[in-house]
């Protein structure tokens, strides 16, 4: 089993698991004590075990192999179950909002039993946990998908920690659960404008930084006495995938078999710096005699 394979399985298996007996105990505890943001923190949790399922659909489509429909192959499935995490997130959070509305309008004090305190404890652990282990595998592997899936355990984690805040001030004030319902979704709304975000530049093809597009000149350039005059560099992201198309330019009396051997070397060495796939179109040196 290869390390992309192993790290989205392990990572996806741990947090349905885990948010499962998370979803589990907040909602019972939720119910039992009329705290809508205990609530919205157990369907926060039951997001996240879909979004997990979602995160090893993706694993395992982005692993097929590239074929005729796909040349390039399926790495960008990665992409799209990171967009389908982002709009569960703010499908769930405009609900909660729109509920915690309601309740602000109904005036109801939410008192809080001492289950509900060992609920919210535990799941901050065991959010931070599934965070970190799936920001650790998602850098790993250098996978967007399993990063947005640590963003949405951390909003779990710190949705929790603000509901534990409330249980501790819920005694004194009556609109204290409702409004942290309200900040809960607001701040699964912001994860979920971040991973959109992100997500849909990636698809939509963001240009290379200055930075990026310099270093890629200096490696392909560091072989050769001549001037090369790199330019036109075009990168095409395909998931873990990364193909990168550019120009340079040759004196225009160059054999085939030269030119050849030089655009060789270059597509090597950024193989080798930088992992890129790379195609290389050479042009004519315009002599300023001619």
């Amino acid at each position: 089993m290869d390390d992309r394979r192993k790290y989205n399985i392990r990572a996806g298996w741990f947090s349905i698991l885990g948010n499962i007996l998370l979803s589990g105990l907040k909602y019972w505890a939720g119910i039992s004590t009329g705290s809508l943001a205990l609530v919205a923190d157990a369907w926060h949790s039951i997001s996240d075990v879909v979004t997990s399922a979602i995160v090893l659909i993706g694993g395992k489509i982005s692993r097929k192999p590239a074929d005729d429909d796909h040349p390039f192959g399926h790495g960008r499935a990665e992409h799209i179950a990171a967009i389908i995490i982002g709009v569960v997130l703010a499908i769930v959070a405009f609900d909660f909002v729109l509920n915690g509305i309601e309740k602000l309008g109904e005036r109801e004090h939410t008192y809080y039993s001492t289950f509900a305190w060992i609920a919210i404890i535990i799941s901050i652990i065991m959010n931070e946990l599934m965070t970190q282990y799936s920001f650790w595998a998602g850098k790993k592997i250098n996978s967007t998908m399993l990063i947005a899936d640590g963003w949405h355990h951390r909003t779990d984690a710190l949705s929790s920690i603000i509901v534990l805040i409330g249980i501790i001030l819920g005694r004194s004030f009556w609109w204290t659960d409702a409004v942290l319902s309200i900040i809960v979704a607001i701040m699964i709304a912001y994860a979920s404008y971040e991973i959109l975000s992100k997500e849909i530049n990636s698809l939509l093809g963001e240009s290379p930084s200055d930075e990026l597009l310099l270093s890629i000149r200096e490696a392909a350039q560091k072989n050769f006495d001549r001037p090369l005059h790199i330019h036109h560099i075009h990168l095409h992201n395909y998931g873990h995938h990364t193909e990168m198309s550019c120009h340079i330019k040759l004196p225009p009396e160059m054999s085939l078999n030269e030119a050849h051997d030089i655009c060789t070397k270059i597509e090597k060495e950024i193989k080798a710096e930088f992992g890129y796939f790379t195609t290389i179109h050479p042009e004519p040196v315009k002599l300023e005699n001619l």
